[in-house]
């Protein structure tokens, strides 16, 4: 597979994770270094991995992920999105620990949500014959980088819009997720 077209491939893949990371650094108000860290290490883990499980399990099992992937990043960034608002709404006195999104199943929906996507680039590197090693490692590296340039753009529109912004970072990710079902439903 040609590089230039590999490259765009990752990037294509990485803009749902760039997005998730400024919508989850805004929703925080800026995040820390651990913060950052987390975002972006399991974005890129998620995005390398799909691609692989998506090659290994082949042409067998495409036609049922196809017609499921889309509801279930949208369900996953709904849930998440929905709980930032309820917290943004709740106001003071509420445990921030509880609404961090880098943090626990939270953190793995996100992950799974943005990089279902390469799992159907997976089952495709399989139907060409692509060998997937080097593809997911690609892929991995350019969502990881995507997300730290994210959450520094986050941190920006977090410093200067203050906290009140989770509920404008929640509606971004089922925005997200919307936009996901619509690309598979009146494209796909």
């Amino acid at each position: 597979m040609d590089l230039i077209v590999l490259v765009g491939i990752a990037v294509g893949l990485a803009m749902d994770a760039f997005a998730v990371s400024i919508a989850v650094s805004v929703a925080l108000g800026g995040t820390s270094r651990r913060q950052t860290f987390r975002l972006a290490w399991h974005f890129g883990l998620f995005q390398a991995l799909m691609p692989i499980i998506g090659w290994i399990a082949g042409r067998s099992v495409r036609p049922l992920i196809e017609s499921w992937d889309h509801w279930m990043a949208f369900a996953l960034l709904t849930i998440v999105g929905g709980r930032m608002i309820l917290e943004a709404l709740r106001g003071v006195g509420h445990d921030p620990r509880r609404s961090d999104p880098t943090r626990g199943w939270s953190l793995v929906a996100l992950s799974v949500a943005t990089s279902i996507d390469a799992l159907a680039i997976g089952l495709s590197f399989a139907a060409l014959g692509v060998d997937v090693w080097v593809p997911a490692a690609i892929i991995g590296l350019t969502a990881c980088l995507a997300t730290l340039i994210g959450t520094l753009g986050g941190q920006a529109l977090g410093a200067r819009f203050g906290s009140r912004m989770a509920v404008v970072g929640g509606l971004v990710l089922i925005g997200i997720g919307c936009w996901i079902v619509l690309q598979h439903t009146t494209i796909g």
